[in-house]
Formats: C-alpha cells, structure tokens, sequence
C-alpha cells in the first residue's frame, strides 16, 4: 500500500524540517520531494505535514506515519537480506595445506560460511600429497595445496618463495644441518632434503612434526632450521640471510577439481578461495 520510495522520502523531509533540504539529502528535486509527499497522503488518506509559508511541522498522524515508516522500510531490508542469501544447498569436502588454514584460509572460509549458510563445509587438514591421494580416493572434492614448480595438476594461483627458516638472529647452521621437517610425503621436506644433497650439505632431521604449530616450536626451541614459503612463515620465524645455505626456488599454490563438472556449491567455494587469493596477492 505504501511505496518504500514514498517512506523514505516522508522520513528525509520529516528529519531535515522542510522539502527543499530533503531533497538537498536525497539528491532529489524540491517538486520530486513534494510530489513523493502528496502521494503518499493520498495513499493514506490524511493529512501529514501542517503546512503554512514558513513553519512545516507533523500532524498526529503524520507522527503515527513515522514509526510506520520506519517499521515498513526495517521489514523490507530484512525481507531483502534474507531473500538474497545464497539458495544453495549441500556438502563439500574441502582439503586444505596446513600452512594456508593457520594464515589465508579462515577468513575465506568464514566469509564462504556467511554467503552460503546452506551450504555443509567440511575441512580436513594435512599434507598436499596426502590430501590429492585422499582425493582420489574420492573422499575430497577439492583441494587447496601445493605443488612443484613444471608440474601440471590443479589451476594455478599463485607461487611463493622457499626459504630456510629460523629464529630470530639464529647462528648460521653448520653440518650436518638440523632441519625441522614434516613427515612424508611432505614438499617442503622433500625439496630441502634435495637441495642440501646437491649442494654437497649434510644433513640430520632433528624434528618431525605433522602441523605448522608443532614445526614452529621446533625451530624456536632451537632443534633446527625448517623450509618454509616466505609470506606465509609462522609468526616469531624468520627467512635465515647465510649465503652458505643453497637457494630453494619455488612452489606452487594450486586448486584441485575432483569433478570434471562442479556442483553449485563447489564451484562457489572455488570462486571464493579464487578471488580472495587474487585479491591478497595483487601488489
């Protein structure tokens, strides 16, 4: 019966005390203002504003017509909000490299969770070799992990340095190099291994840990050094400047499809963890 666009209008005039500094708020016309009021007192059928050449002031039931208004315009937003959240429906098992959920991850995920609320998430945790077996054997549908740099699975998103990761000032290592390492099949263990052997470095795995959290209390309780990815380095470690230690290159930050054709609410997680990825990493 009362048209949203003749309330707001009703209030604005209400607030400012006259048509023309509502229309000043409104970017609307003085004549667009009064035609907007006219409407919607022939709609009501009474009278709402008092009107005389200088003074403009509510009649009683342009008070009541204010708490309507304001009622009215609160239940459509609430009707708009909830109409306009996410319809889908469903469950998708995401996997997730344990240094990405400890960093980027949360907060992609909670924003995924609040435009999605129907949506059913489930997150497991753990290596990303580990993660692409258990999605093969079909119990992840997608997987957000690492991979070697020339290596073609999954959709790129973005590559990030290898570093050697210490303490604060921490002593240059010197052989055999005590490195702090995740289990196998872990990438990072695997390519600090390597890189040490080619150097002609020796090398003695001094802890193994199966989280990020664990791998941090390693190194800073000084049983060792770690391979690390530089921007997403555990807070209180640090990239070791030793040019006695061999570079480590790269790895990759993939996102993996288990179906050829994704479900609504897959690819919605896809295109979250995508734009948010892309946003994070733009200079």
């Amino acid at each position: 019966m009362f048209e949203p666009e003749l309330l707001r209008t009703f209030l604005a005039v209400e607030r400012a005390g006259g048509f023309t500094a509502a229309g000043r708020i409104l970017g609307l016309r003085q004549s667009t203002v009064s035609g907007h009021v006219a409407r919607l007192e022939k709609a009501a059928g009474r009278e709402l504003f008092r009107r005389d050449t200088r003074n403009l002031a509510l009649t009683a039931d342009g008070a009541a017509m204010v708490g309507f208004a304001r009622s009215i315009l609160e239940a459509q937003h609430a009707a708009e909000q909830y109409f306009s959240q996410s319809t889908l429906t469903g469950l998708v098992r995401l996997g997730a490299s344990d240094d990405l959920v400890a960093t980027q991850l949360p907060d992609i995920l909670l924003d995924f969770r609040r435009s999605h609320p129907g949506v059913d998430l489930q997150l497991t945790v753990g290596l990303s070799d580990n993660l692409k077996s258990r999605m093969a054997a079909g119990e992840l549908d997608l997987v957000f992990g690492k991979r070697l740099p020339g290596k073609e699975e999954g959709e790129f998103l973005f590559r990030d340095r290898l570093v050697w990761a210490g303490r604060p000032e921490a002593t240059p290592p010197t052989d055999p190099v005590p490195l702090v390492v995740y289990p196998e099949p872990s990438l990072t263990r695997r390519v600090g291994l390597e890189t040490l052997e080619r150097a002609g470095r020796a090398s003695r795995v001094a802890c193994v840990s199966d989280s990020q959290l664990g791998l941090r209390a390693a190194v800073l309780a000084g049983l060792g050094i770690a391979v690390h990815v530089e921007t997403l380095l555990p807070t209180g470690l640090f990239p070791i400047d030793d040019p006695n230690l061999p570079e480590l290159g790269d790895l990759e930050f993939v996102l993996i499809h288990r179906h050829a054709v994704s479900s609504g609410p897959e690819q919605a997680l896809s295109e979250a963890i995508l734009a948010n990825t892309r946003r994070l990493r733009q200079p």
